[in-house]
């Protein structure tokens, strides 16, 4: 990304933009890439950090969805059928595309009736039929022996056995940079912290927004012949800055997760209970060394601030200690996190956890097109709709059609073994930061260690891999403004490990602060912002 103040300059230079794309999540840098790729001219504003809502907190997986393939086969129901069909053609896609941040997670589901498993080894059969050529394995049944010799924490009473099948596993944090790093490459001008405020019009039509920096106060106008609201969990709000009486499109659902220490983790692969005694489903993973547990699903509000609630917790831990002798106790856990997830709205569904996760695009009397729903792995194709719909709906000209598919993330078109070794020769890092560098930045590591020698090539908590010269990389680089922009979307450390991010936190506000210019009573928020964004549940 370049520098954010050269990208502030442009976004207020009267220049009128094709495409104005508001919100820096998934599918709004998906959006910036996909337009600016088809030679569109875009312009892209986030009220908040790239990432910050939804975008990073996910389960982490890259997957078709075998609950909304079960729910396709019972119900007859095209859509989700046709979501879990579209899912795994994208998870190919973003496995080729993103080598650097995506890889194949084996995951294996316990099985603990006779009836389950014909039923279970079938759905999951129909799931690599569904992925062809682009499957990443086929599913096969696990014996009892087996499951337990692989995973001695499952519950033995009434194991049957297991069936293990294939999906994608990422990190969504360094994706959304990834994406945005992107945009900007394929020449669209992006920032963070700039909220829209108002909808300008043209002719009783949407021809941009009025703009606001809440880090120095000052507000602009941003022209534009189409504004796309891909803003997620909060799209409705920006629909009503068009129209206050807009229905909503949305209901929004609150899911958690919680991370365990590796020790926790099962050795080399996943698991999955597809469903629990009240409906959800369970997934145990191996994430960044630790292992991520998840989710839960209640009805929440667009306008609130997500947290992972005690009893979200307790639902959690319960639920392992039904199904794995774990014995997990709330005092193990070394982080939890909270998102939003945006399902499109159906008057005739009263759970979220039975709302499709299709995504829809649709315009107001006055243009503003909205997209919503989806999830991480079609963010792509989501992109790809939304940009069709607009090229077709505000009369733009692009130069070439989508292509997507086929241009490389950053950090993923020259990442392999070999810039690993080379990253290892020249900088002699020890191997667990060498291992996060690689996997990181892809082929940007050997730029990240520039920053890191000397006293800034030092580990900036120890237990961890990240260094104090990733912090100048990512203010320098990728737009870090604040310090949680750094320990939570920038690496993953305030996402693995509270305690950690919040001892960390006094280094990262100095670096930054130098810097930046932070005055000292910056500092101090700085500080009570992590502290408080990163406090025990």
């Amino acid at each position: 990304m370049t520098d954010r103040n050269a990208n502030l300059d442009i976004l207020k230079s009267g220049r009128t933009f094709d495409m104005l794309v508001i919100g820096g999540g998934a599918t709004g840098c998906g959006i910036a890439v996909d337009a600016a790729s088809r030679g569109l001219s875009v312009a892209l504003v986030e009220r908040g950090d790239f990432g910050c809502g939804t975008s990073s907190k996910s389960t982490k997986l890259i997957h078709g969805g075998v609950r909304y393939l079960e729910s396709a086969v019972l119900h007859r129901d095209r859509v989700q059928f046709n979501l879990v069909r579209d899912g795994l053609h994208e998870r190919n896609i973003l496995l080729k595309i993103a080598p650097h941040l995506c890889h194949r997670l084996t995951l294996v589901t316990p099985l603990y009736g006779l009836a389950q498993v014909p039923y279970v080894w079938t759905g999951l059969k129909l799931y690599d039929l569904l992925a062809g050529e682009a499957g990443l394995g086929h599913s096969s049944f696990v014996g009892r022996r087996e499951v337990l010799r692989r995973f001695p924490m499952i519950r033995e009473e009434g194991l049957k056995g297991g069936v293990q099948y294939y999906d994608g596993q990422f990190n969504d944090v360094r994706m959304n940079v990834a994406l945005a790093q992107t945009a900007t490459r394929e020449g669209a001008v992006i920032a963070n912290y700039v909220e829209v405020v108002a909808l300008m019009r043209d002719k009783g039509r949407v021809a941009g927004a009025v703009v606001r920096d809440p880090l120095v106060g000052a507000s602009w106008q941003i022209r534009a012949r189409c504004v796309v609201n891909a803003c997620g969990s909060s799209a409705d709000i920006v629909r009503r800055l068009d129209d206050p009486t807009a229905a909503s499109l949305l209901r929004v659902s609150r899911g958690i997760h919680i991370i365990l220490p590796g020790r926790f983790a099962p050795a080399g692969a996943g698991i999955m209970i597809p469903k629990t005694d009240d409906g959800r489903v369970l997934f145990v993973l191996p994430w960044e060394g630790n292992c991520l547990v998840g989710t839960t699903e209640e009805p929440a509000e667009a306008s609130e601030v997500p947290m992972a609630q005690e009893k979200d917790v307790d639902y959690l831990l319960r639920h392992l200690r039904r199904y794995f002798n774990l014995g997990a106790k709330p005092t193990d856990i070394t982080a939890s996190w909270a998102g939003l997830r945006p399902l499109v709205h159906d008057p005739f569904t009263a759970d979220t956890a039975e709302l499709a996760r299709d995504h829809v695009v649709s315009c107001s009397p006055t243009g503003l097109i909205t997209i919503v729903g989806g999830k991480w792995t079609s963010y792509r194709k989501m992109a790809l709709d939304a940009v069709n719909f607009a090229v077709n709906h505000a009369g733009l000209t692009p130069q070439q059609p989508c292509h997507t598919d086929r241009i490389m993330l950053a950090g993923g078109e020259h990442f392999g073994e070999e810039m690993f070794k080379e990253l290892e020769r020249k900088h002699g890092f020890p191997p667990d930061v060498t291992l996060h560098l690689h996997r990181s930045y892809g082929d940007r590591a050997l730029d990240v260690a520039l920053y890191c020698h000397g006293a800034l090539g030092g580990r900036l908590i120890q237990g961890h891999p990240y260094l104090r010269g990733e912090v100048l990389y990512a203010t320098h680089n990728e737009m870090a403004q604040r310090a949680l922009d750094f320990l939570e979307r920038r690496v993953t450390l305030a996402l693995l490990d509270r305690k950690a991010a919040r001892a960390a936190a006094p280094e990262v506000v100095a670096l930054m602060a130098a810097e930046l210019g932070w005055n000292p009573e910056r500092q101090t928020r700085e500080l009570e912002e992590v502290a408080y964004a990163l406090r025990e549940v």
